[in-house]
């Protein structure tokens, strides 16, 4: 008896016919006229097709099962690079003059590091740290924002705003700051000294409102 063939009937090809068809596939002449560039850019349009495909319904599992794929990689790629920028976004503040570290501290802390400092005749380290105690304060206090990557004499800038009588020593403060930390400069007990009084006297002053806010407070009126 006869075998029955069910429909077309395709029998498989053992690996040296599959490299001779695909061979001759290659050498067909619309593919001998076809530059890398139009080559690449004919892969590409292919690929773009395939996605627009698997977005409107088109595609078939294993073309979602691809673009989940190619999602989950893009969305590494793009939180590796957002991870370096930061990383450098970091380094080019400190490099520039920023006024913190990486360390979040509070205005107690950092005042507490500077009287070790200073205790220890750490003078440089002591002004540093006491000069973050101030910008610290300044900002818990809603008199300057908290803005990262400020340098010494932005914040010296802001806080006199706030501050007008303060302004001269807020500077002062901020050369110091920048010399014992980008000028090399040593430090001494008299720059720590004017440092911690300046503090002391920040913590008690109140800020003094401009026409602007006087007016919109009422404080125009007459």
């Amino acid at each position: 008896m006869a075998p029955v063939q069910l429909g077309r009937f395709v029998s498989p090809i053992g690996r040296d016919e599959a490299a001779r068809q695909a061979a001759t596939e290659l050498l067909d002449p619309k593919y001998q006229h076809e530059s890398l560039l139009d080559l690449v850019y004919r892969r590409v349009m292919q690929f773009l097709g395939d996605l627009a495909d698997v977005a409107t319904g088109g595609g078939t599992t294993g073309g979602v099962i691809a673009a989940v794929l190619i999602m989950l990689i893009l969305l590494g790629v793009v939180s590796l690079v957002t991870w370096r920028l930061r990383a450098t976004s970091r380094r080019r503040s400190a490099a520039t003059g920023a006024l913190f570290g990486e360390r979040t501290l509070t205005a107690a802390e950092h005042r507490r590091a500077a009287d070790g400092l200073a205790a220890e005749g750490r003078w440089a380290e002591a002004v540093r740290e006491r000069l973050r105690a101030i910008a610290r304060d300044l900002e818990d206090r809603a008199l300057v924002d908290g803005m990262p990557g400020r340098t010494a004499h932005e914040l010296a800038a802001e806080a006199a705003k706030s501050l007008p009588s303060f302004e001269a020593e807020l500077a002062g403060a901020a050369r110091s700051f920048d010399d014992v930390t980008y000028g090399g400069a040593p430090g001494t007990r008299e720059a720590y000294d004017a440092m911690a009084s300046l503090d002391t006297r920040l913590q008690q002053a109140r800020p003094t409102l401009t026409t602007t806010a006087s007016s919109a407070y009422g404080g125009g009126a007459s």
